[in-house]
């Protein structure tokens, strides 16, 4: 199996999404000296990080992590657009199955119930094909043995990216735009909520704003990375 690999590796050789550099047989979607260079956040294990500091006053954030710094021009931002953009999902398993490992040798986020994806409209949804996270939250399930749970939490109108406004005109555009389905179902629950990139924390904020309304709810967030 391995020689029929090989042959076939020499007219279409797999490459690592990071950057570009021919994998070896024993690589698989980032090759290893990219491994070694993703700026790891390790939130995970630490109370008041970064993540959950961006919330103070915003939103009662119980737990809050992600998996590696953001930065333009870096090579998460490639994994994100390579995930977002170019149908890479093994990405997101990747990423799930990383985040989940450390979540759970974690002292944390103990007792989640269910995790659920921030949603894409329905158009946007049609014109990609997959929500980005969706894998992503598959492999953290499997590594937490956490239902995820898609459709419950929608959005209800569109907005135009958000990648280049400012803060202010990120939050006034994702204002009023998330409904959550079956409110009840989710009485005195401890929701994960996952997205791939914090960055303003405003789709954060208008997500738990749709969830607040829920009896005893308990709030936390996992994503890919975050934005210094």
């Amino acid at each position: 199996m391995n020689i029929f690999k090989s042959i076939f590796n020499l007219f279409y050789p797999d490459i690592c999404l990071c950057c570009k550099e021919q994998l070896t047989i024993n690589e698989s979607i980032i090759c290893l000296n990219c491994r070694f260079d993703l700026p790891l956040t390790h939130f995970s294990n630490e109370k008041d990080n970064l993540v959950e500091k961006s919330f103070y006053g915003r939103i009662p954030l119980k737990y809050g992590t992600a998996l590696f710094f953001y930065s333009k021009k870096g090579k998460v931002q490639e994994l994100i657009h390579q995930l977002k953009y170019r149908k890479h999902q093994e990405i997101g398993t990747l990423t799930g199955n990383w985040l989940g490992a450390e979540i759970a040798q974690s002292n944390r986020f103990k007792n989640v119930n269910y995790i659920i994806p921030v949603p894409l409209h329905k158009k946007k949804l049609k014109k990609r094909g997959y929500n980005q996270v969706t894998k992503f939250g598959e492999s953290l399930s499997a590594q937490l043995g956490v239902p995820f749970i898609e459709n419950e939490l929608t959005r209800i109108s569109s907005t135009k990216t958000q990648t280049k406004k400012f803060r202010l005109d990120r939050w006034k555009n994702v204002q009023e735009i998330f409904f959550i389905q079956h409110p009840e179902k989710f009485h005195n629950k401890h929701i994960l909520l996952i997205d791939d990139v914090i960055t303003t924390g405003a789709t954060i904020e208008a997500c738990y704003n749709a969830l607040s309304k829920i009896n005893g709810l308990s709030f936390s967030i996992a994503c890919i990375a975050y934005t210094k």
